[in-house]
């Protein structure tokens, strides 16, 4: 490489890494922890815990049915995107006032779980898991939002890095550090100090400043159908008046918005990529750590290996994915993140047909899973951060990641009859073969982008 050329190359990747000293970036860190802490403490933590307790597959496979909660938070996030919250939206502002809200929901469900026994009283303890699900995917919403409007579209890379960062390090805390604490003083002071984790979350939110609500200027022929709509029902009650109006602003227009700047043929086959590129990893989450089990490791065993070197790969893989997505742009990201999933579902395959377990194997079928989810997951949320319009940045994010966890948490929960009835080495060469789609509709899409000269930011 030349001596000109590889200054210039050099400077790009320097470039990308710099981007990771900004204080909303290193505040997005924080945000991902909390947002990522009570992701596992309602799935795979919580898959373990009925497990050991001897609650059958085919229930634990349907508990997972819970986390559909994250994947139909479009409903409410009209609301959360519109409505200021009273005497705390005046104080945080908005976007913080609702993730204050969300945080303590989330901490009063885990301390209700951390005292409760799954047997006998498990549809008690799926009622709160459903509470801690409901306030997590409500932080969400609050926390993407902020995550788009406080940096400009080309530090979305970073923030989405950022935020998975934080995202893997809570999986960690979550994950091998709820294992650990469980194997040596009970699920009860595991789940307690996940309560207590809780307040990095708390802490920032209330350190943090809230950002400057962006309007773009489509919104204006968008929200003519608002006054439009109030025109022709001029007649009706004050109050019936205001709803439909604040509904055809907040629910109607984002949706309308969507599909008016991308094309109905292009909208939709993005949508359904987006609903199809998590399929692989979803379905054979929630079935990891009983597999571990089964195999016969201990509750410090997965936690060192599976949630604590594990998640350390993940980091390491989102690291990769934000510097990629920086440098080579979001579309090639987006491919390498979706092969290095199938190729570690297939990983995983082959170690459960070996049938021969060894702390060594496990840690080399872990690290390719969690380096390709990190690639993955980094890319994914900068893709579905460029589709986003300003004006309608809570609602139309909830859609799309609405639609990339739904397919995946319905498949989710009959996982556990899969592998009741097919084995682990089929299940996990099945879950691979669910990565293919999202490769096929990725090239649909960008061949579409091509062809109406639509793009995203980022490539």
């Amino acid at each position: 490489m030349p001596a000109p050329e590889r200054k210039h190359w050099l400077r790009g990747w320097l470039d990308a890494v710099r981007a990771y000293r900004n204080p909303r970036v290193l505040a997005m860190l924080f945000l991902g922890f909390s947002a990522g802490l009570p992701f596992m403490l309602v799935f795979s933590t919580l898959s373990a815990w009925l497990r050991e307790v001897g609650i059958e597959r085919a229930t634990i496979g349907m508990l997972s049915w819970v986390g559909i909660i994250y994947s139909v938070k479009f409903f409410w996030a009209p609301v959360v995107d519109r409505l200021q919250l009273p005497v705390l939206g005046r104080l945080l502002g908005r976007r913080r006032s609702w993730m204050l809200v969300a945080q303590v929901g989330i901490a009063i469900g885990l301390i209700n779980m951390a005292h409760l026994s799954p047997v006998g009283h498990l549809g008690t303890v799926a009622a709160f898991a459903l509470l801690v699900a409901f306030s997590s995917a409500t932080q969400d919403i609050s926390v993407d939002a902020w995550r788009i409007e406080a940096a400009p579209p080309l530090m979305q890379g970073a923030m989405a890095a950022a935020y998975q960062l934080g995202y893997r390090i809570a999986l960690m805390v979550a994950g091998a550090g709820a294992l650990w604490i469980a194997a040596d003083y009970g699920w009860t002071t595991a789940y307690t100090a996940m309560a207590a984790f809780v307040g990095v979350g708390i802490v920032t939110t209330l350190l943090i400043s809230e950002p400057e609500p962006r309007v773009a200027r489509e919104t204006l022929a968008q929200e003519q159908r608002v006054i439009a709509w109030l025109e022709h029902k001029g007649h009706w009650p004050r109050s019936l008046q205001a709803l439909g109006s604040w509904f055809i602003g907040a629910v109607v227009c984002p949706f309308l918005d969507f599909f008016t700047r991308y094309g109905k043929r292009l909208a939709l086959l993005m949508l359904a990529f987006i609903a199809s590129y998590r399929l692989a990893d979803f379905t054979m989450g929630v079935m990891t750590n009983p597999f571990y089990l089964d195999l016969g490791f201990t509750l410090k065993q997965i936690a060192a290996v599976a949630k604590g070197f594990g998640v350390f790969m993940s980091i390491l893989g989102t690291l990769i994915g934000g510097v990629m997505v920086a440098r080579y742009g979001i579309v090639r990201t987006l491919v390498l993140g979706c092969v290095g999933v199938i190729i570690s579902n297939l990983m995983f395959a082959v170690f459960a047909w070996l049938n021969q377990p060894s702390i060594s194997g496990l840690a080399v079928v872990i690290s390719a899973d969690n380096v390709s989810m990190g690639i993955a997951g980094t890319a994914l949320i900068a893709y579905l951060s460029s589709l986003t319009s300003a004006s309608y940045t809570a609602t139309q994010y909830a859609l799309f990641s609405s639609m990339y966890a739904l397919p995946g948490k319905l498949l989710m929960g009959t996982s556990g009859f899969v592998v009741d009835a097919v084995g682990y080495p089929v299940f996990f060469a099945y879950t691979a073969t669910l990565g293919l789609p999202a490769l096929v509709l990725l090239y649909l899409v960008t061949r579409q982008q091509a062809r109406t000269g639509s793009g995203t930011a980022g490539g």
